[in-house]
């Protein structure tokens, strides 16, 4: 564990614009307290450290949900069990693609999730050029048969992580049309915003039926080298070695803990971060950080005293892969009322907007007010929550909060051999537990009804 700085330091040095002497003036006990946390960097260093990456459905994220189950249960929480699901697992092996004309040379590559294999000894093909996504998807059918899509984009950053939405078809999807217009493999651009040599992997699905076809994507500096080979005006020529494996249905699993409340009557508040990650690295951003960070918030609130809703902690499984953790807690508690849902999965840079889905305008106004002092601004965005609370959100409709954290630095990161342990910021770490920390605080113990309660309460009057 590194020894953190004081709070003035802390807030002073994040990456961040810094906060106003006034606001530091401002800060409450709880806040200030919460300034100089270090459960949630102990959380991530202890997931990063002694279990390492965490492919869903294999034995490493098994090892994680036991490693989390004896976590949870030492800091105090109660009801700390595993439910379990099966999902299908697919596995990676060798990644290789290298140019053979108009001029050899190696790139780095690595397997999309669910993508097909070229067996041991690869596959050559002429290279087709789609500048954007939506130029693959106006391609025929039949139009690429024996060759090798590649498709890129102009992903740029994003406070928002807007960008991710913009160039994200790309992957989810363009392997499905490029296997539809019979391309025996497809290559894409990372979607990612950095300038290493570290291939983005992430998931890709196919519609029923559809062949899935070798697919990887290159990092984004190898990326530019083959556009500009194209642009040469010769024919490109690639060979691609991608081998991965489908080990067909394995069991995964949530980890589950809660803070009891004081009111079993009243609905819990269900918090959620995913446990699982990507096999390349031991994934802290994404989202070994948001399990400390919606962890550490939850036991402030539990040493502060009973609150009168319980919060229920959900460590999803299998995120990264197709969301089954998320829908499996959605299908065994759809039947029981939620009051609100919060997800933290964008990495662990400071939060710096707040949006509300939220009927109780007085409440918001609270939050707001509550939460401006450590530099966050009130937005106008609706909250949706976040892909572990999706299917219970669209189940019971609860209220939603987003505590919306920087994104600037993510997409650098974002499913790539280089999400660290060292690319944590503890100063904005500890500013997102300050915050989760408010908010649970404020809801966890609201005297009115919240989400369904209140539209309930609201269609009785």
């Amino acid at each position: 564990m590194i020894k953190l700085i004081p709070l003035t330091a802390l807030l002073l040095t994040t990456a961040a614009p810094a906060l106003a002497q006034q606001d530091l003036r401002n800060l409450s006990p709880m806040q200030a307290d919460a300034m100089s946390d270090e459960v949630a960097y102990d959380i991530t260093e202890g997931l990063v450290t002694e279990v390492g990456h965490r492919m869903a459905g294999t034995e490493d994220e098994a090892r994680a949900r036991e490693w989390a189950v004896k976590k949870l249960t030492d800091l105090g929480f109660a009801d700390v069990h595993i439910e379990t699901y099966q999902m299908p697992v697919w596995v990676r092996g060798t990644e290789t693609a290298e140019v053979i004309a108009p001029a050899p040379q190696d790139f780095h590559i690595t397997a999309l999730g669910t993508s097909g294999s070229t067996g041991p000894k690869g596959i050559e093909g002429e290279v087709v050029y789609f500048p954007s996504f939506s130029r693959l998807l106006a391609a025929p059918e039949g139009s690429l048969n024996g060759k090798i899509a590649f498709v890129t984009h102009d992903m740029r950053v994003t406070q928002d992580g807007s960008g991710y939405g913009f160039a994200g078809p790309s992957r989810w999807r363009g392997p499905n049309f490029a296997s539809k217009a019979g391309a025996s493999a497809i290559v894409i651009r990372s979607v990612g915003t950095d300038n290493h040599r570290n291939p983005h992997t992430g998931g890709t699905t196919f519609d029923e039926g559809v062949k899935h076809i070798p697919a990887g994507a290159i990092s984004n500096p190898d990326a530019d080298t083959l556009e500009r080979l194209i642009a040469l005006g010769e024919p490109v020529r690639m060979k691609l070695v991608l081998t991965p494996k489908d080990f067909g249905m394995q069991e995964s699993g949530n980890v589950i803990a809660e803070v009891p409340g004081a009111d079993e009557t009243l609905p819990p508040i269900v918090v959620a971060c995913h446990l699982d990650s990507w096999d390349l690295a031991p994934s802290a951003f994404d989202d070994a950080a948001g399990c400390g960070i919606i962890t550490a918030a939850a036991k402030r609130v539990m040493e502060m005293g009973q609150p009168r809703r319980t919060i229920r902690l959900l460590w999803a499984g299998a995120e990264e892969v197709g969301v089954f953790g998320g829908k499996a807690y959605g299908e065994a508690h759809k039947d029981e009322p939620h009051a609100l849902a919060m997800e933290s999965d964008f990495g662990a840079d400071r939060v710096w907007r707040v949006d509300f889905n939220l009927g109780d305008a007085d409440l918001k106004d609270r939050l707001a007010l509550a939460l401006a002092p450590l530099g966050i601004a009130r937005g106008d965005t609706h909250a949706h929550g976040g892909a572990d609370v999706g299917a219970i959100i669209e189940a019971v409709k609860p209220a939603v909060i987003d505590l919306q954290q920087d994104g600037t630095r993510y997409f650098d990161l974002h499913h790539t051999p280089d999400d660290t342990l060292d690319k944590i910021d503890p100063a904005q770490m500890a500013q997102n537990v300050a915050a989760w920390t408010t908010v649970l605080q404020i809801m966890a113990n609201h005297d009115g009804p919240i989400g369904p309660e209140l539209a309930a309460a609201q269609e009785g009057g």
